[in-house]
């Protein structure tokens, strides 16, 4: 099968406005969140937080259910500190100061999806921590201008690596992307490097249409771009040990200029 014949769904005005209403309520969770990122506060406390929210707000936690190979994640945020890249799962572990922390956050209303990701500093850190999210933050910014009609998903995922690798960092080969909708994970995948030959066809560079809806996610490691799976069976971390940092928006692809629907600032 071509990249050409690769079904994706494209949304229709209703169904737009629905996806859109449930990424409002996920960019309000993480700009209500930030006020909370603070030495001494839990990681199931931020939990607590956000899943009122959410709820409040006449949502549901997009994540708390989530069902992977007979695995059940049971919390409403993914939060991973410091080596941590993804799926770090709430508990009694107290931030501080001067860690890093990654905080995803999906939501589902009236049948569609929301999913965004932003990575805190706790109090001051360190200048090297700051520049990695300066670079993956930047390298979001430019693989959203390339979700545009015409354009293909290797044209996101070239921008993302470059920014990244230019500036001495690695992006994480083992997650990617997506796209979103009545569904957390739909099709296609979008990864944050351009696959090599014997991979594009799990990866592969389908052509990027109007009304399409997409989750861009940058996961860029400090170090090395290997990763390892901890004992819980979700939490991936850097297999060096060092930062990583991890941004996300859902964004619709609308002509030749993308619509962000996650951003709150």
């Amino acid at each position: 099968m071509s990249p050409n014949d690769v079904r994706i769904p494209t949304h229709s005005a209703d169904a737009v406005r629905k996806i859109e209403a449930s990424c409002r309520i996920v960019a309000d969770v993480l700009q209500h969140l930030e006020g909370y990122i603070k030495p001494g506060v839990t990681t199931i406390e931020l939990d607590a937080i956000a899943e009122d929210f959410i709820r409040t707000r006449g949502g549901e936690p997009a994540f708390k259910g989530y069902q992977v190979d007979r695995k059940i994640y049971p919390y409403t945020l993914c939060i991973s500190v410091e080596e941590e890249v993804v799926h770090g799962m709430p508990g009694q572990r107290e931030l501080s100061a001067g860690q890093i922390v990654s905080v995803d956050v999906g939501v589902c209303m009236d049948g569609y999806y929301g999913d965004s990701a932003y990575t805190f500093g706790v109090g001051e850190i360190l200048v090297e921590k700051q520049r990695l999210l300066d670079a993956t933050k930047e390298s979001l910014r430019l693989g959203i201008e390339q979700a545009k009609d015409g354009n293909r998903v290797y044209d996101i995922a070239r921008a993302v690596q470059s920014c990244v690798e230019n500036q001495g960092y690695s992006v994480v080969r083992e997650l990617v992307g997506h796209g979103i909708g009545q569904h957390l994970h739909e099709e296609p995948p979008v990864p944050n490097f351009v696959p090599g030959l014997l991979h594009r066809t799990r990866f592969p560079n389908v052509p990027l249409k109007s009304g399409m809806a997409l989750a861009i996610e940058p996961m860029v490691n400090m170090g090395m771009f290997h990763v390892h799976t901890a004992s819980d069976g979700w939490t991936v971390f850097a297999a060096d040990g060092k930062p990583s940092a991890h941004f996300e928006h859902t964004i619709l692809i609308d002509g030749a200029t993308p619509r962000i629907l996650t951003e709150w600032n």
